[in-house]
């Protein structure tokens, strides 16, 4: 499964300061899978040491959280997009 990873700007240097990478993967943890074995150290950026998403790391597949979808076992379509964004806090 042809999968694109849009990579936010603030974890670009972590990926050869590609913008999207493309990778297999039949679900989004697969996905990353591959994203960590093209450029090693970046899965760290986006996963705690459980393996789960960080806290203030949004994924989307096609448009679609997926924490409402299945998580990290959400499948993935051929032709799929993964959106990694990072949560932006603050405010008063």
């Amino acid at each position: 499964m042809a999968v694109t990873i849009k990579i936010p700007t603030s974890l670009r240097k972590f990926a050869g300061g590609n913008d999207a990478i493309a990778v297999d993967g039949a679900n989004v943890r697969a996905a990353l899978d591959q994203l960590e074995a093209a450029h090693p150290g970046i899965k760290a950026k986006i996963c705690d040491g459980d393996g789960n998403l960080r806290r203030f790391i949004n994924v989307y597949a096609n448009q679609e959280d997926i924490r409402f979808l299945d998580n990290l076992d959400t499948p993935l379509s051929d032709g799929a997009e993964l959106q990694i964004v990072p949560a932006i806090a603050g405010g008063r």
